[in-house]
């Protein structure tokens, strides 16, 4: 049997040091294009753990997990299994969530987070 590598949830959304260089004294904040880099890794950390994007811009991404529940095939399960299929159609209803995030990345190359309903 094969395990499955995950990327831990609790891994830091920075990048590392030396991913870009800004300015040539390191203090200057970073251009427009080291920011797009910065925005693009975290990204790609983001989606191997799950996420998906839903919209980007410049220097915004937002991102989603999970699936919203379609609630027009369950009623439809629902009518021609007498009603059996309720209690299931329940149980989806209550566990499953859709979580949504955007990251934006400020003019000192920092990831802004903030989550969405």
């Amino acid at each position: 049997m094969r395990r499955r590598r995950t990327v831990r949830e609790s891994a830091s959304i920075e990048p590392p040091p030396g991913y870009y260089i800004a300015g040539v004294t390191g203090r200057e904040p970073p251009e427009a294009a080291q920011r797009a880099l910065i925005l693009d890794w975290v990204v790609s950390r983001r989606i191997a753990s799950g996420w998906r994007v839903e919209s980007r811009s410049g220097s915004q991404v937002v991102l989603v997990r999970g699936q919203p529940v379609n609630h027009a095939l369950h009623a439809f399960l629902t009518v021609f299994s007498c009603l059996a299929w309720g209690i299931v159609w329940a149980g989806v209803a209550l566990v499953n969530r859709v979580e949504r995030v955007a990251l934006t990345v400020d003019a000192q190359g920092r990831i802004v987070t903030v989550s969405a309903p």
